[in-house]
């Protein structure tokens, strides 16, 4: 099994991509050694001193770490990874593979037509371009022309994330969406 590595914009965030699906649909992240209890893989990821976050995309596992050297984590991090894969195990502890995406949404019904305009967008111009990065935005509400948004994996706590948010979706919501006045990130 040979796992590639990419860097992402972020530069706590490694990408390992294993050439196989890793969660299929969605994402999934863990922030911290209590959340990763769902999954074998995050857990052993977690047991490697330094990782701080770990983020399931499609087909790719992000890694983030403390102020720790790339270069004495990263074969540790491929160990488990690689390990994980030829075990068989399942990605998450229920066999399943359902994503965090299903958050709770906030608009108002009388924006459901704008609401979904912007949803649109980010599902076809700004996820597959974060997916690259070794992260995943998405839609948490729309009020009073804001629209918010929740970054994961690579994209929090990227430096570059404010400039994304601002310059890069900002500006293309805009575009295409006059009422949307600004873009704001959930916490």
């Amino acid at each position: 099994m040979f796992i590639q590595t990419e860097a992402t914009p972020n530069p706590a965030t490694l990408k390992f991509l294993p050439g196989k699906a890793v969660l299929g649909d969605g994402t999934m992240e863990f922030r911290d050694r209590d959340t990763a209890h769902r999954s074998p893989l995050a857990e052993k990821l977690f047991d490697i001193p330094g990782v701080t976050a770990v983020f399931y995309g499609s087909d790719f596992v992000s890694v983030t770490k403390d102020d720790s050297d790339w270069q004495h984590l990263k074969p540790a991090i491929l160990g488990a990874i690689m390990e994980h894969y030829m075990s068989g195990a399942p990605l998450l502890n229920d066999g399943s593979s359902e994503s965090d995406d299903d958050a709770e949404e906030f608009f108002n019904e009388t924006d459901a037509e704008t609401v979904a305009t912007i949803k649109e967008l980010i599902e076809t111009r700004v996820r597959p371009a974060v997916a690259n990065d070794g992260g995943d935005i998405t839609f948490r509400g729309y009020k009073e022309g804001v629209v918010y948004l929740d970054m994961k994996g690579a994209c929090a706590g990227c430096p570059s994330s404010t400039a994304t948010l601002k310059h890069g979706i900002q500006n293309l919501l805009r575009h295409f969406v006059p009422d949307v006045v600004e873009v704001q990130q959930m916490s």
